[in-house]
């Protein structure tokens, strides 16, 4: 299996584990049903932790390889623990001939993680992603939904000043 990258342990709590297998139980622990179990766990936990698919594999009377299989096939599932400041690096063509690779590394340098990653506190994840259709100011960052663009890497310490500070 392929390493997931944390800083953070899990931190599941008993009614998330719970809520976790009144959805096993409501989709009546059917293995054609393991998308939408994946998709409400997801919601539960805010990302795929490897205790949470193990769990599902045992009620759902599925091998982990197989949870594992779907939770890393589809692009909509997350294995990785998200910050409360999710930054997000374009890394689309645009974005990349302008200078994106430089400002994931400044980003990097600055918080301490590397892409899909998130800083021991758990306040910011930093993940590379492709086209996040704002080509024409590239290259482009986004915090959670705050798009910043044109950037050089010397803008990144001001911008996450600013949710540091918050």
């Amino acid at each position: 299996m392929k390493k997931v990258k944390t800083s953070v342990p899990f931190r599941g709590t008993a009614e998330q584990e719970q809520a976790l297998r009144e959805v096993i139980e409501a989709h009546h622990r059917s293995r054609s049903e393991l998308m939408a179990v994946l998709q409400k766990a997801q919601e539960i936990y805010g990302y795929l932790p490897i205790e949470v698919q193990q769990i599902i594999a045992d009620e759902m009377d599925l091998s982990l390889e197989e949870v594992y299989g779907v939770s890393t096939f589809y692009g909509q599932f997350s294995l990785n623990p998200k910050g409360e400041y999710k930054v997000s690096v374009c890394l689309g063509t645009a974005c990349y001939v302008k200078g994106a690779g430089d400002i994931l590394k400044k980003i990097s340098e600055e918080l301490g993680i590397e892409a899909e990653e998130i800083t021991p506190d758990g306040v910011f994840s930093l993940e590379a992603c492709r086209c996040i259709g704002a080509c024409g100011l590239a290259p482009v960052m986004m915090i959670n939904d705050e798009v910043y663009g044109r950037l050089v890497p010397d803008d990144v310490p001001g911008i996450l000043a600013k949710y540091k500070q918050a």
